[in-house]
């Protein structure tokens, strides 16, 4: 497995990690993702570990609570492997004061997540999305004490627009409080707005980007064929609610280009749309879902090897987007 640092940090990682969003499906968003008991996870983990996987990402809104009770579970003995990522901001609860960053909730949420996950910290606490109504230096200056506190070793954001990062950076130099080590956000063949704005940002302040819904939320898992009826698994059962809308014809023209790569080096579509991510800039790793052992062991093959300059060029020819004002003027 090859490892990488964890963004500006001195944390080494491994390129893929094991997201836990299908662990619990205890509602009925999360069921549509999956619903991975203990003794499912527990086995998910031991391949994971068994092939160089030891980071885990969570977050506390996963089957609100019940995937950080799993990963807690299935860890239990060997916490000490693994390292573990988790997140706070979405609302847990109808409290008004259940959501959001500001210090009440970091201190609470982060002191539940720690009960969940049995342990008493945490490797990678993110951010989950922007506050907008708490001041970026109340929720910098919460983290930093739970850094001091050692509940927490490192910070990251997800979700945020680029002037978000960059505002709570700013914040975090003026006050000498923690900074955000890692991104979290989506990136993908068919999902390539990351690069418009936030991979600039990442690589001027060297911030690393993990990567959720690699493949575009669940669309590029080879499932999806023209003229073909739908195959069972994420997309029909309706996973991709709330996920960004594609249309067929940018799709097929992707999942075409994936086809002939994929033919032209015996992987699979969603190798092939994994080891590409691993080969942009700023990437530090990449978050691999899997409902069951047969998808994960694919999905862990997408390390090892590399696609070459003409294949990669084949792939960011058939899924470019077409950019938004400001991007499409530049200097030349």
């Amino acid at each position: 497995m090859e490892y990488r640092q964890l963004g500006n940090s001195g944390l080494r990682i491994p390129v893929l990690s094991l997201g836990t969003g299908t662990f619990g499906g205890t509602n009925d968003f999360f069921k549509k993702w999956g619903e991975t008991n203990v003794d499912e996870a527990s086995r998910l983990i031991d391949i994971c570990l068994e092939r160089g996987v030891n980071f885990f990402d969570t977050a506390n809104v996963y089957s609100l609570g019940a995937s950080e009770e799993i990963l807690g579970a299935a860890l239990k003995g060997r916490r000490d492997k693994a390292l573990i990522s988790t997140k706070a901001s979405f609302a847990m609860s109808e409290d008004t004061n259940a959501k959001g960053s500001s210090r009440y909730h970091l201190i609470k949420a982060c002191e539940e997540s720690l009960k969940r996950l049995g342990t008493d910290y945490i490797d990678v606490y993110f951010m989950h999305a922007f506050d907008p109504f708490t001041p970026v230096e109340e929720t910098l200056a919460a983290l930093d004490n739970l850094i001091a506190s050692g509940k927490i070793r490192y910070i990251g954001c997800s979700n945020f627009a680029a002037w978000q990062v960059m505002k709570s950076l700013a914040t975090s130099e003026k006050y000498g409080l923690a900074r955000y080590a890692i991104y979290q956000g989506y990136y993908s063949l068919i999902g390539r707005e990351y690069e418009w704005e936030l991979m600039p940002l990442a690589k001027d302040q060297n911030i690393g980007l993990m990567v959720w819904s690699a493949l575009g939320w669940g669309r590029l898992t080879g499932k999806i064929r023209p003229g073909q009826p739908l195959q069972e698994g994420r997309i029909k059962s309706g996973g991709a609610a709330g996920g960004p809308e594609v249309s067929d014809d940018y799709l097929y023209t992707v999942i075409n280009a994936l086809e002939e790569v994929a033919s032209e080096t015996g992987k699979t579509i969603p190798q092939v749309a994994i080891n590409w991510l691993l080969q942009r800039p700023t990437v530090s790793n990449v978050v691999i879902g899997a409902r069951n052992e047969q998808q994960l062991l694919q999905n862990l093959e997408a390390v090892g090897w590399n696609l070459t300059a003409e294949q990669v060029m084949k792939l960011e020819a058939a899924s470019e987007q077409k950019k938004i004002y400001p991007h499409w003027v530049g200097m030349r």
